[in-house]
Order: C-alpha cells, then structure tokens, then sequence
C-alpha cells in the first residue's frame, strides 16, 4: 500500500476545470500531499492566485477535508474557467506556496536510446497528462548510475545506462522519444521566481480575520 504524506504542505496538480451553473468555476484533482478544506486560502500557479476554498465534494457529497489520495472537486471564490487550466498547481497559500520556477537542477537517468543525448536535444516532455515539446539546455555533470560518483563535468552527451545532472525547467516528468519512455528525471533544486500574488475579495477577507 502506497504511504500517503498527510504531514507535508498541502499540494495538486489540477487535471480537470468545469463551470457548474449556480455553482461556479470547480477544478478536480487527486490530493497529493497535505490536506485541504472548506474555507483554506490556496494559491495557483501560473498565474499566481489567492483564492478561497469554499467547499469540497467527492461523489457528489460534501467533505469537511480531504486527504492524499482523494480524487475530488472545489468550488473557489473569484476565479473564472479561464483562470484555471489543466496542470496548473494548487498549494497552501501560507506554506511552501506555488510559484513558478526560475530554473530547477534534476538528475536524469537514460533507460534506452539508440543514441545520446546531447546539449539542445529536443523531445517530448511528459508532464501529468501534458504533452510538451522540450529542448535540454544543457547536462553539467555525469555521473556513475549505481554510486552516484561524479564522472565527468559539462560532458558532450549522455547515452543508454547514463546518469546526468541538468536545468530542466519543469517539475517531475518523463523524457519520450520514438515512442517510448527513454529517460526519466528526479528533481533536485528548485530556484522559483519573485511574485505577488493576486487575491481574491474572498481570499482577501478571510486573511484579515
């Protein structure tokens, strides 16, 4: 059985947005870490957002918390469908908030490819369920696969069995080519932008009590 994190800082990512009538503007996602309830300000990104949870449903019944693990549906104050997109993320808005990243340091591992990787390769980023077109900038250190040990600085390429160091500039994802998963990526450092927040009145209100 999987080990949900109930302890960390409540985060998503956002896999479907509807407009209900009468109701509003509801994302649905699976809580992946933390815990979210009725009357929690949450922050988006991109853009970044304030806003307030105004109740969660799953199964068309009303929740008084979720937990990691749940798949469900909240209606927030002051955002609209065109607010929200699929993938954006949602987090506490006090702790460890969302914000868009200025650049990231990850390790790729090379499962399979019949050629290298070089700086500029170009592939299919596989990000939740996006499909993105993704160019590397460039690889820094390669190392040994099982040790960890350092092997070569700023190397020409990487290939099948390699394991690297580079700034890719999105979260966790895996690297597709030909059709098939050739490489996948564990975030390392993360250095995120400077940005205020735009709030919502309800956000804005529940803030000052």
């Amino acid at each position: 059985m999987p080990q949900w994190p109930f302890n960390k800082q409540m985060h998503f990512l956002i896999q479907y947005v509807f407009k209900i009538g009468g109701i509003g503007t509801v994302p649905v996602e699976c809580v992946e870490t933390g815990i979210l309830t009725p009357g929690q300000i949450v922050r988006v990104a991109p853009p970044i957002v304030t806003s307030k949870c105004k109740s969660v449903e799953m199964l068309h019944e009303a929740l008084t918390l979720a937990v990691p693990g749940d798949n469900v549906g909240f209606n927030l104050n002051g955002l609209s469908i065109k607010d929200i997109k699929r993938v954006f993320t949602f987090g506490d808005s006090k702790q460890n908030s969302p914000q868009e990243v200025e650049s990231l340091q990850a390790q790729v591992i090379v499962m399979q490819h019949p050629g290298q990787f070089q700086n500029g390769y170009t592939h299919v980023l596989d990000y939740n369920t996006s499909h993105i077109i993704y160019k590397f900038k460039v690889v820094i250190i390669k190392n040994d696969r099982r040790t960890h040990k350092e092997l070569e600085q700023n190397p020409k390429s990487i290939k099948t069995g390699d394991s690297a160091i580079e700034y890719p500039p999105i979260g966790q994802f895996a690297v597709r080519d030909m059709r098939a998963t050739v490489a996948v990526v564990v975030i390392k450092e993360v250095t995120k932008k400077s940005h205020d927040a735009k709030v919502t009145k309800a956000a804005e209100k529940r803030q000052k009590k």
